[in-house]
């Protein structure tokens, strides 16, 4: 697990200019570096050694060193993919995963990424083509950036290193603001900075003579749901593939723990790999009971006979952290569970390397709570013909506030415009409240739509499913997993989200993945058999925090009502506006995710545009410098 960067050579860039970009992702790698460089191409490489600690150095070269490969991730089918190319003749010298990918792309291109499995981002430079070659793990485990602006090309496993080059512009995509405000992060190739795109879960670059293009060369659809399954043949598969998965996901030569929590996917994942050998389990959590899991965690880490590390934060811990966080999210991300992932995976560094997770299974198997509004909204729409929903929600939409008004002003509206996760934090006319300027707010809904429309053959249950693995998976959940894990030198796996478990969830219909009782009912199922019933059937909490109480603590709200007006607030929002969102919350109307996302988006905006604003976030960034 590393980092890496590089880019395309050009005039009058300072030969320390790599090692600059390398050191500013040190925390990624922090057990080795090293370098390449030649008239057009430079790339640095900083390690964090799991497989063959003592050999394995990257920048790493092909036999005629040719090709130049830096790599950050696993591949759990190397082995494999290293016989058939030792079939081929070619000669390994490490027991690493890396190799694979050099010779297997000399063997095959592109094809090779057909048959890896595992989390990766990796570049490959040929010094004959004199092309650059990037490409990104099936669902967007591991980060990978671009800048391209026409004239600079950079890349890098986290934004930040490209502060370091000269010929970087450093330039807020302010016409993604209002997509922010709604979605908490963005569900596209753009970021927050303009000229700064993500190469895309499934998708490879190569960049050659100055243009750049992307290719697809994986897509998760649902073109094959088998509608034959039943909820038991279908537990029976997911024992079989998640046994096998976490067995792939354990492979290292320094230990391995686990998150735990005390919901059904981390306690799965740990009671499997403990099936494997001792594992030792890490669960996140507060002095307050109320918010805590760690009685749960710790009664089945028990039961499996397992040692469990419980860590404890509290409300300095969170608000303190809030703009280092910022700065190792490279983007404004607000999910408010982040911050116990940064304590739970620093504690967890202390002990091990590697820990594994539960990341993926709600996605997969239909594990979120918001699938079952799927059930009222068929039927509705079902049997109450289009034009009769509009009037009776052109109708609710002019009436007081009653029981039942949103649900008849929701069921005229395409899922597309619907989907809680779209709006999710500020509706278009929330955001054209808090805005400085409106005339900048969009229509969130049209800006995804297209994902809708990949799947709108099919039922809305597994269109919210498809959307949240384009989109909430790997622009939340995972991206908050790798960076407030690789910040703490910490490698996470994720077993659940799997090339090879995700191949048997496109096969799955709604029966077996939902019921209007249950979610993910066929995981359960299977965890059922394996575990203690009242941790398969437990519901599901995400990470419960006292941040919307926190919110009114005098100590923490001056904080927030102080950035509400700083220069970086009044620059970007209404600040009486805020103020009202404040007032709201203290009078029991809970505005947390509006709070927070507004709080986060200006810390954010503090750290990497301090020129902008007379705060002194900077100094409150620990270990860094922008």
């Amino acid at each position: 697990m590393c980092g890496f960067v590089g880019y395309v050579n050009q005039k009058d860039v300072p030969e320390n200019t790599i090692n600059d970009m390398a050191d500013r992702i040190k925390h990624r790698g922090p057990d080795d570096e090293a370098y390449f460089a030649n008239d057009d191409v430079s790339m640095g490489f900083r390690r964090l050694s799991i497989i063959d600690l003592a050999h394995g150095a990257q920048p790493m070269y092909n036999a005629d060193q040719t090709k130049v490969l830096t790599f950050n991730g696993e591949i759990y089918n190397y082995k494999e993919i290293r016989e058939e190319l030792r079939d081929l003749g070619y000669v390994f010298k490490t027991d690493v995963d890396s190799e694979v990918l050099i010779y297997g792309y000399e063997e095959w291109g592109p094809a090779l990424l057909d048959k890896l499995r595992g989390m990766f981002a990796f570049v490959i430079y040929d010094q004959k083509k004199n092309e650059v070659f990037g490409a990104r793990d099936h669902f967007g485990i591991k980060p990978l950036y671009y800048y391209d602006d026409g004239d600079t090309f950079l890349w890098g496993s986290e934004i930040k290193a490209f502060l370091e080059h000269p010929s970087f512009k450093k330039q807020l995509n302010l016409r993604l603001l209002p997509i922010h405000l709604s979605f908490e992060f963005i569900p596209s190739r753009e970021t927050m900075f303009k000229n700064v795109y993500k190469l895309l879960p499934g998708q490879y670059f190569l960049h050659k003579d100055g243009k750049t293009e992307t290719h697809r060369y994986f897509k998760f659809n649902y073109d094959h749901i088998d509608n034959s399954q039943t909820v038991e043949g279908d537990a029976d598969k997911i024992g079989k593939l998640i046994d096998d998965s976490v067995k792939a996901h354990m492979i290292a030569d320094v230990e391995v723990g686990s998150f735990l929590s005390s919901g059904i996917d981390s306690s799965y994942v740990l009671n499997e790999a403990a099936k494997l050998k001792p594992i030792q389990s890490f669960s996140i959590g507060f002095h307050h009971s109320k918010y805590s899991e760690l009685a749960w965690s710790t009664e089945f880490a028990k039961t499996i006979n397992q040692k469990n590390t419980p860590i404890y934060m509290d409300g300095d811990d969170y608000f303190n952290f809030l703009p280092t966080m910022m700065y190792y999210m490279d983007e404004p991300l607000s999910n408010p569970a982040a911050i116990q992932l940064y304590y739970l995976s620093r504690e967890t560094s202390k002990h091990v390397k590697v820990a594994l997770s539960g990341e993926g299974a709600d996605e997969f198997f239909g594990g979120y709570n918001t699938y079952l509004e799927a059930i009222p909204f068929d039927r509705y729409q079902k049997y109450v013909p289009k034009p009769v929903r509009k009037g009776l929600a052109a109708v609710a939409k002019r009436l007081p506030r009653f029981h039942g008004k949103r649900f008849l002003v929701r069921g005229a509206q395409p899922l597309s415009e619907r989907y809680y996760r779209v709006n999710y934090v500020f509706n278009y006319e929330d955001r054209n409240k808090v805005l400085k300027d409106p005339s900048i707010n969009v229509d969130s809904g049209a800006y995804t739509k297209h994902i809708f429309d990949d799947v709108a053959d099919k039922d809305e249950m597994t269109q919210m499913e498809y959307f949240d693995i384009n989109t909430w998976l790997p622009y939340d959940i995972l991206h908050k997993a790798d960076r407030m894990s690789m910040c703490n030198s910490l490698e996470v796996r994720v077993p659940f989200v799997d090339k090879e478990v995700a191949k048997f969830a496109e096969t799955m219909p709604v029966k077996t993945r939902i019921t209007p009782d249950e979610t993910k009912i066929s995981l359960r199922t299977s965890a059922e058999r394996e575990m203690p019933k009242k941790t398969a059937l437990k519901e599901k909490l995400g990470f419960p925090s006292p941040i919307a109480s926190w919110i009114n603590d005098p100590k923490y709200h001056d904080r927030i009502v102080h950035a509400f007006h700083s220069d970086t607030g009044q620059k970007f929002f209404n600040t009486d506006q805020l103020d009202r969102l404040l007032k709201q919350h203290a009078e029991g109307k809970s505005n947390m995710q509006k709070i927070f996302t507004i709080y986060t988006f200006i810390l954010w905006y503090q750290v990497y545009f301090p020129e902008d604003t007379t705060e002194n976030t900077v100094s409150l960034v620990h270990r860094t410098q922008i």
